[in-house]
């Protein structure tokens, strides 16, 4: 059953990215949400491998991030929206931190949140757009947040999730922002369902815990 909602998810994440047209709008909007509904149900039927605890808070990330998708047409009701979805993942990431974050990922994350700052919302500031310039740089800033403590957890899906969502955002605010990008929809929809895809996976990642002979492998 889990790998039927996972399939039905990534065709029907297909057809919404390929074959619905704009109009209407409130189809638009329906179709674009059924993946994230067919995610979050695959995310509910997940054994979790990591912990309950951790399964609920991702599968509420999951909740708020398709509610997030059915008002960002609404720009920053949609952009309030998504950053309640990702402190929720911060949450949740933080719990399951098993390390540090190495230095030289923490330093590609800074300097990329710095760039991205002075480009994007810096071009929001030169425009006379200084609370959008705001909202923007705090957006990095969470979004960032949420990839560092994904690295922290040491789980594979949710890191490519993370990284996944980051990618995702950063094409939608560059095109909206600075200049146009070609086939903008399709990066950055099927980047964002994938990110949700891995994120959601997260919950069954297996953490491997050593005991004091680091031979022995305890699962």
């Amino acid at each position: 059953m889990r790998n039927i909602i996972l399939t039905a998810s990534i065709l029907m994440g297909a057809i919404y990215i390929f074959f619905i047209p704009q109009d209407p709008v409130g189809f638009k909007i329906f179709m674009k949400l059924v993946p994230m509904a067919l995610i979050i149900t695959f995310a509910a039927i997940t054994l979790p491998f990591v912990s309950r605890e951790y399964k609920r808070i991702v599968i509420a990330g999951l909740t708020v991030c398709m509610v997030a998708d059915g008002v960002i047409y609404w720009f920053m009701a949609g952009l309030i929206t998504f950053f309640i979805g990702h402190i929720f993942y911060i949450y949740a990431f933080k719990r399951e931190s098993r390390g540090q974050i190495p230095k030289w990922a923490a330093i590609l994350l800074l300097l990329y949140g710095a760039f991205m700052a002075v480009w994007i919302a810096g071009s929001q500031f030169a425009n006379g757009e200084s609370i959008l310039g705001v909202a923007i740089i705090a957006y990095i800033a969470i979004i960032l947040t949420m990839g560092w403590m994904a690295i922290r957890t040491q789980l594979k899906l949710a890191i490519i999730g993370a990284l996944l969502f980051i990618f995702s955002d950063s094409v939608l605010a560059i095109d909206r922002f600075v200049v146009d990008i070609p086939y903008r929809d399709a990066f950055v929809m099927v980047t964002y369902y994938a990110a949700q895809v891995f994120i959601a996976a997260s919950i069954g990642s297996r953490v491997n815990k050593y005991s004091v002979n680091r031979n022995n492998l305890i699962r």
